[in-house]
């Protein structure tokens, strides 16, 4: 008991609710060993504010932060104009200019500037293994070691998944120049995720799981052989029917839609996460609910690309689960993540609170709380609650803001998710450790450094 640490928190939510003069002990490790309401116990440490479950971030490309904001002017000019296509060729550009030490600084930032928005765990879709000309580094892990360094600077949980990508699209379609740079042969990639495993199967802030960039990346041979030697693997990831050309070329060359390949194909289960699954039917979700598997939304990215709108709603009907995802990082805000989800829904459907069933008197705390939880099973991560067992990743809310005056805490959660700026983040604790005090990183000006450094090599 004398190496725990204990915090008096003036609110919490935990799992049962709303709860006020909440104890909560960590231990040396970082895991939560008590969780006491209506304590007043003085040998606490009080912290002021509303403290709520930290974000899991399911869906990160880290490298593409750099690129936020330069790819917003028009290239096409023709009847079709931009899209996910055209945007495409200029993130292979930019992916193209990083190193590993570029890539570690990218990330660092990035990384940081997630906890002050109050992610405090990160699946990081890893496909940049090789040098621009598709050349090998030394160490095969050169690129994948940058990101977990990132990671532990900035104190992140990391999620890392080595990501295969064999083929420039279906059919097995050579990759292009730009591609190579992803390219691993099966063996060099299974070979890959085995030494991650190896180097981190103890650590508590790193975990290992793979990913499969997409259908037109990954050739039928190849999943079978990575799903097949892998079984035990608790967290697996896919790109899947973000584009309405994807589905399209995937019924040419499949004789399926992307999902409904998937699901006859591959063993869904509990450990999938379908990033975006924009362009599914109403059968596809059924389909894929009934695996227990997670949906990975990123509706700041999808809209950001012309992806489309996933049919949210029709998916929560069939029993399903989402958890939300920054990806591209145009934006790095999870209330913006859960706003856009529920505002999507709106548009299309003309309602107003379409997400919420009708025991849910909140939608933000619906929203919040159903992300945490189905983010937790794609993270592979024991987090996601303020509770006796899981890791100790809270995040404490500013009540002293104005927004929050006259505010109980339902309507709290409400305005910061639909009114925050993300300034209202206050405090961020990962693994029993506060990152971000009075909305500062603790490591944030040397990460800025390198950060802007780093920016000039790559934009030269």
């Amino acid at each position: 008991m004398s190496f725990q640490t204990r915090y008096r928190f003036a609110v919490a939510w935990l799992p049962d609710g709303w709860r006020r003069n909440v104890v909560i002990s960590i231990d040396p490790s970082g895991d939560i060993v008590d969780v006491s309401p209506e304590d007043i116990v003085t040998t606490a440490r009080l912290v002021n504010g509303v403290a709520i479950p930290g974000m899991p971030n399911v869906h990160s490309h880290a490298f593409q932060r750099s690129m936020a904001g330069l790819a917003e002017r028009r290239t096409a000019h023709n009847d079709k104009g931009d899209s996910f296509w055209t945007w495409r060729e200029t993130m292979y550009e930019h992916a193209a200019r990083m190193s590993p030490e570029c890539l570690n600084a990218v990330a660092a930032q990035c990384y940081a500037d997630m906890l002050k928005a109050g992610y405090t765990a990160v699946c990081e879709f890893h496909y940049l293994h090789n040098q621009p000309d598709g050349t090998p580094y030394a160490d095969r892990a050169a690129m994948s070691q940058a990101l977990i360094d990132a990671a532990t600077t900035a104190g992140i949980g990391l999620t890392l998944l080595p990501t295969l990508y064999q083929t420039g699209d279906f059919g097995g379609a050579e990759p292009s120049a730009r591609q190579r740079q992803f390219v691993l042969a099966t063996d060099q990639y299974l070979d890959l995720v085995d030494g991650l495993l190896q180097a981190h199967a103890q650590s508590p802030q790193v975990a290992i799981g793979i990913a499969l960039h997409s259908l037109r990346a990954v050739p039928p041979d190849a999943l079978r052989t990575v799903l097949t030697s892998r079984p035990d693997i608790k967290s697996i990831h896919i790109h899947v029917a973000e584009q309405e050309r994807e589905v399209t070329a995937a019924q040419q060359h499949l004789r399926a839609r992307p999902i409904e390949w998937l699901l006859e194909h591959a063993r869904v289960d509990r450990r999938w996460c379908l990033v975006h699954a924009t362009h599914a039917t109403h059968a596809e979700l059924k389909g894929v609910a009934a695996t227990g598997a997670v949906i990975g939304l990123c509706p700041t990215t999808e809209a950001n690309l012309g992806d489309g709108v996933f049919p949210l709603p029709a998916w929560l009907a069939a029993g399903g689960t989402f958890a939300i995802g920054s990806d591209s990082h145009i934006s790095l805000s999870p209330i913006e993540e859960l706003r856009w989800a529920e505002y999507e829904a709106r548009l299309v459907t003309r309602h107003r609170n379409v997400l919420p069933t009708q025991s849910d008197t909140s939608t933000g705390a619906m929203l919040w709380r159903h992300a945490c939880s189905a983010g937790t099973r794609a993270t592979a991560r024991n987090i996601g609650a303020i509770e006796t067992g899981r890791r100790a990743d809270i995040v404490v809310i500013d009540t002293n803001s104005p927004l929050f005056a006259g505010r109980d805490e339902d309507q709290l959660i409400d305005t910061f998710v639909f009114s925050g700026t993300g300034h209202e983040v206050r405090d961020v604790m990962v693994a029993g450790r506060w990152l971000v005090q009075e909305g500062r990183h603790s490591a944030e000006t040397a990460i800025a450094v390198n950060y802007k450094r780093a920016m000039h090599r790559i934009l030269e």
